[in-house]
């Protein structure tokens, strides 16, 4: 959907004859049936004019076409400006400009991202030079007149309020703004935006390109697919065997049928390390070879990050991140955009979107309502926020509404936890997350140990990464962030331990899993779920407590910081009863879901040494197999402080 077009020619005169804001807000409000706020109608006024004044060349053609405000079909995402004619040699061109309205900008250490000021306050964004390119690389792969017509994309970011100051055209970003050029401030880069236009565009097109553009099909591009191609090849941890296999090849006959007269809902239930991600990400790449849309779908952005970083070999941002969404991304999306939307961590779902949860109906819904099948991998036991809404009643519900067809499956062969469904009955038992028959564990079915010391447990599992980078410590959110603010505080820390870590939510965000310094940090249900590591270390904070012969949450000891239990004092003073019993829930349910984040181990240190002891109870041969790790033979240093060195 494209809100306004007009030849150069027609553009110039709206935008220096005519108040060119207002004639956009107009074509916005027919086209969408929706406005917009007035900071954006004033951000079009200024920079509009801006553009107008760089095209004011004759050497630029009055019968190009100027798009503004083109919407990218399958995304929330709108093209700022698009230019479109031919070269020299006849080729049809298209150049995207990103416009911002920034007047200064801070570098960060994460890859094409940079902080910037907004009337709300600072905030990380992608580099303006990457989300032109990640706009043309959108349309060169999914819209079949760009890449059928050899139609040739230079993108470009124009921010002419900004003085250089060095930030964004540093060497960092160079990847970036070798693919879209950053036009700044001033005559001398107005000329050098006017140069770079005049360069690609000869002749005109009497917007023909742009029609051609607006109504060409949506599907993904033959290049796309080749890129595809072999890239779970060789990758053992994607393979997929007994019911994977079987559900996989359930899923992509119910997808390659569905149609929007059709609809599907598959629900594949399973427990935690059963390989719902493997094959979800199975299921996207094996959708998008057979030139289907489709998406894999995350409320959390760790599993995405990773995934993609997996697929790709390298944490660089490539093309294949547009297959890759947040789950409050659809509150727009027309009906049946998608063929398919696969939905990995379901039960993370909320009700409301955005920011502050005010946009949209219902995620559930509308994922449904967005594609002709919809595919949603679930484990109910993982919700872990007073807003996880995703079960399959609700589902049910919502597929029911519009018409789909409902297959539920099951995966119940578990390969984390060393395959042992043991430990999850037992731990499902201890924690009293509901009654099993085991309530014992032999430490030989799988590598669980108590450490006494929180330092004596870090050492351990640093010891464990030097493998294969897999391990990694995981703490319950009962301390502050501080260190968002001040990154020399280290946030979860044990004086009388001699030990303290730093929260790992700032430098590598969601790939904190597979990022090597990443050691170093520690980390929360927000950045592990989803994913998992060969040993994790857990420290079960004040939180979770055994008092009066059961384990008990303490919901008052999380922190303020963490939002999980967001509503629950409010939902205390009316429905005491029902808070306590739901915030429970979501604590044990959060403990459970870090204790399975380990493929070969879990290693423990208990804040709470009554739960301590019984969990240890409830160990088999437990003082033989726990007994050395609770008694810490060394002497213990604050962490980074070796024992021999000197350190007065």
């Amino acid at each position: 959907m494209i809100v306004y077009q007009n030849s150069k020619a027609g553009f110039l005169q709206d935008a220096f004859s005519k108040d060119i804001e207002d004639l956009v807000l107009r074509d916005f409000r027919a086209r969408t049936g929706r406005s917009v706020a007035r900071s954006e109608v004033r951000s079009w006024k200024e920079s509009l004019l801006a553009v107008a004044k760089v095209l004011h060349d004759e050497a630029i053609p009055g019968d190009c076409g100027v798009a503004i405000e083109y919407g990218i079909p399958q995304t929330s995402k709108r093209v700022d400006v698009i230019i479109t004619g031919e070269s020299g040699e006849r080729v049809e061109q298209i150049i995207i400009i990103e416009l911002k309205q920034w007047e200064s900008a801070r570098k960060t250490d994460r890859d094409g991202i940079v902080s910037t000021r907004f009337g709300h306050g600072q905030a990380d964004v992608s580099h303006p030079s990457y989300q032109a390119w990640s706009y043309a690389s959108l349309l060169r792969n999914f819209n079949e007149t760009v890449y059928e017509g050899g139609v040739a994309l230079h993108p470009c970011a124009y921010l002419h309020n900004y003085t250089e100051d060095g930030v964004l055209t540093d060497s960092f970003y160079a990847h970036y703004v070798v693919l879209a050029p950053v036009f700044l401030k001033g005559e001398e880069e107005r000329a050098k935006l006017r140069a770079f236009l005049k360069q690609h565009v000869r002749y005109g097109d009497r917007r023909s390109l742009l029609y051609r553009i607006e109504n060409g099909r949506i599907r993904p591009s033959k290049g796309l697919v080749e890129s595809l191609k072999g890239m779970l090849a060789g990758k053992p941890e994607f393979v997929l065997v007994d019911d994977q296999k079987v559900i996989y090849e359930t899923a992509l006959s119910l997808a390659a049928r569905a149609a929007a007269h059709s609809k599907q809902v598959v629900i594949v239930e399973g427990g935690p390390g059963t390989g719902k991600s493997v094959v979800a990400i199975n299921l996207l790449v094996a959708l998008t070879g057979r030139r289907l849309v489709a998406r894999y779908v995350t409320k959390n952005a760790a599993p995405r990050k990773v995934f993609e970083s997996v697929l790709v070999g390298t944490h660089r941002k490539s093309q294949i991140s547009n297959l890759f969404s947040g789950s409050g991304s659809f509150t727009e999306t027309h009906a049946n955009t998608f063929d398919a939307l696969i939905v990995d961590e379901a039960h993370r779902l909320n009700e409301k979107s955005g920011l502050y949860g005010n946009r949209g109906n219902n995620q559930i819904q509308e994922l449904i309502g967005s594609a002709k099948c919809s595919i949603f991998f679930l484990d109910e036991d993982q919700r872990v926020t007073l807003k996880d809404i995703g079960d399959r009643m609700e589902i049910e519900r919502f597929a029911r509404e519009a018409g789909a067809q409902v297959t539920t499956l099951q995966l119940a062969s578990q390969f984390r936890c060393s395959g042992s469904d043991g430990y999850l009955a037992w731990l499902d038992d201890t924690l009293g997350v509901r009654p099993t028959a085991n309530d014992k564990l032999d430490p030989g079915e799988f590598d669980f140990r108590i450490f006494a010391s929180p330092e004596h447990l870090r050492r351990e599992i640093v010891e464990r990464n030097k493998t294969r980078n897999k391990a990694r410590m995981v703490a319950g959110y009962c301390w502050d962030w501080r260190s968002r603010k001040d990154p020399s505080v280290q946030d979860v820390a044990f004086p009388e331990h001699g030990f303290a870590m730093r929260w790992n939510l700032t430098k590598d965000g969601g790939l904190w899993m597979v990022a090597p310094e990443s050691i170093n940090e520690i980390g929360c249900i927000h950045t592990c779920q989803g994913l998992e590591v060969d040993y994790i270390g857990v420290i079960v904070g004040p939180d979770l407590v055994f008092r009066g012969g059961r384990v008990i949450a303490q919901p008052e000891m999380r922190s303020s910081h963490d939002k999980s239990l967001n509503g629950y004092r409010s939902l205390l003073k009316t429905e005491p009863a029902k808070a306590k019993r739901k915030a429970e829930l979501i604590i044990k349910n959060t403990y459970r879901t870090l204790m399975t984040r380990g493929m070969k181990g879990c290693y423990v240190y208990f804040t709470d040494k009554a739960l301590e002891h019984f969990v240890r109870s409830r160990l088999t041969c437990g003082s033989q197999s726990t007994e050395g790790m609770l008694k810490v033979a060394e002497p213990v240093m604050p962490y980074g402080i070796e024992p021999d060195s000197d350190s007065s």
